[in-house]
């Protein structure tokens, strides 16, 4: 006889263990609270993170201390310049016994993949990302496989200044909901890393707080969240004044619109809140904006991004 499924967790029982969550985090990520926010919201939208900065300031660990938090299968993968996109995807094998070919899955069917340093991987291996992020689902040998849910993607990406990096192309920055610097730690987070546990020793200690079938609750609670007509003018006005401004080539695409709707309902849902703010859009603006704006000359599209904010009003 088959065991009954256990009950969905309540509303109250999903905030309380989202909120033990992003504490959680905190413990290990110091002294970036937004950035952990940022980071939460991403993953309950449903996007992928692209985490850019110099080495050395945690960015593996936010990887770490999220897929541990989520009881999320961790897989990480070390981009390199020879590296194959069947080294992600997996492969299929001939079996002399059966006379077919197997597939066997690559570290993408992990609930969380961490692609690290992924500008040091040629435009080849990189692209192998793009079915997996686009579509949950990857095509190897004619065959698609689909990926389990939830799915998610934390990219590392050094400055483009380091040697041997490749820039991503634009319809991979693209895939990337938001784009993070986690930057270095301020004096007191920095004595409290030099003074307290080592971090590889406190992720081992970390609990799940919630799983994958709470997170997809998390996920379809967020989509629920109300977004007003006056709302979603703001939000149309930022995207056509991205379109239309001098200094920017190419500007934000519907699906940026839909991922900044999207990962605006997910930051209210962490503030407690069932509907969305002016204040959520443009607290996330820059975050998801600056990686996706082409500049006409010279100018950075974070500055582009704030550009935006400052000229568009709320009415």
């Amino acid at each position: 006889m088959s065991q009954p499924l256990p009950a969905p967790p309540s509303a109250d029982e999903l905030r309380q263990r989202l909120a033990a969550a992003e504490a959680q985090l905190n413990r290990v990520v110091l002294g970036k609270a937004r950035q952990v926010k940022l980071a939460l919201a991403c993953l309950i939208a449903g996007g992928h993170l692209l985490l850019e900065d110099v080495p050395g300031v945690g960015k593996t660990t936010l990887a770490h201390a999220l897929a541990a938090s989520f009881a999320l299968e961790f897989q990480r993968v070390q981009f390199t310049s020879d590296l194959l996109p069947s080294d992600i995807l997996g492969v299929s094998i001939y079996e002399r016994e059966t006379g077919q070919f197997r597939f066997h899955p690559g570290p993408i069917f992990g609930g969380l993949l961490l692609a690290d340093e992924i500008n040091r991987a040629t435009p080849k291996t990189q692209s192998a990302l793009l079915e997996a992020m686009a579509e949950g689902q990857v095509t190897v040998d004619g065959q698609t496989h689909a990926l389990p849910q939830p799915f998610f993607v934390v990219a590392t990406q050094n400055p483009l200044d380091l040697a041997g990096t490749f820039p991503l192309p634009d319809s991979q920055l693209d895939r990337f909901m938001l784009r993070l610097s986690l930057d270095y730690p301020d004096p007191a987070a920095e004595r409290e890393l030099l003074t307290g546990l080592d971090r590889h020793d406190l992720l081992a200690t970390l609990k799940p707080q919630l799983d994958g079938a709470a997170l997809l609750a998390l996920r379809r609670r967020a989509q629920a969240i109300t977004a007003s007509p006056a709302l979603l003018d703001y939000l149309q006005a930022l995207l056509a004044a991205s379109r239309r401004h001098a200094e920017i080539r190419t500007g934000l695409s519907p699906r940026a619109g839909l991922s900044l709707l999207a990962v605006a309902r997910a930051w209210a849902l962490l503030d407690g809140r069932a509907y969305v703010l002016p204040e959520d859009l443009q607290a996330l603006f820059v975050p998801l904006a600056a990686h996706r704006l082409v500049a006409a000359r010279g100018v950075g599209g974070e500055a582009l991004a704030r550009q935006l904010l400052a000229e568009v009003a709320v009415d």
